[in-house]
């Protein structure tokens, strides 16, 4: 797995052994930061100084792959003890420490966000219906600017549903993974 563009391109990430984390195909983030480049949701690269936020992180590849691209700053919540570790070396091999903002916790619970981001990714295990609670959540305290654009995904069959407050903007299948584009239309609560 590698930055697929910017200045960090080429650059490979690691990621822990076993199964605690699946990251997104090299394919699948292609396809994604293309559609955010070419102006399909503004009329500028969605991530160029974006504040970032990527929730159930893993290696942090989409959070890190913005801020390869020109985003100004990433937030990435994460739980498990190997994917942080994977996460942090990732940032400290890439040099984005300063840019970076790790927040080890559940994107159920999350803490209060210090500010709120414009871009969100959000990577939750598939089959377990917790993309949904999740943004509620995160919205809730504060995570999604009114306007955030949030790129959710999961399985290719798996039903989703967005909460109250998100409208569904498109969704792209690649392989077993389908990207689900929503506007937050809601200002935070907090």
């Amino acid at each position: 797995m590698r930055i697929i563009a910017g200045r960090h391109r080429g650059r490979a990430l690691a990621a822990p052994e076993g199964h605690a984390v699946r990251p997104t195909s090299d394919r699948a983030r292609e396809a994604l930061f293309d559609i955010l480049a070419h102006g399909r949701f503004a009329d500028r690269p969605v991530f160029e100084e974006a504040r970032v936020l990527d929730a159930f992180a893993g290696t942090g590849a989409f959070g890190l792959e913005a801020l390869s691209r020109g985003a100004a700053q990433a937030s990435f919540i994460e739980k498990d003890r190997a994917a942080l570790a994977a996460l942090r070396a990732n940032i400290e091999t890439l040099g984005e420490a300063k840019r970076a903002a790790v927040l080890p916790g559940d994107a159920l619970n999350p803490p209060p966000a210090a500010a709120a981001a414009s871009l969100v990714f959000l990577d939750p295990p598939y089959g377990q219906d917790l993309a949904a609670p999740a943004l509620a959540a995160l919205a809730a305290r504060g995570w999604l600017a009114a306007g955030a654009l949030t790129v959710v995904e999961v399985a290719a069959r798996q039903k989703f549903d967005a909460p109250a407050g998100f409208t569904l903007l498109e969704e792209r299948r690649y392989g077993a993974a389908r990207l689900v584009f929503l506007r937050h239309e809601t200002a935070p609560t907090c």
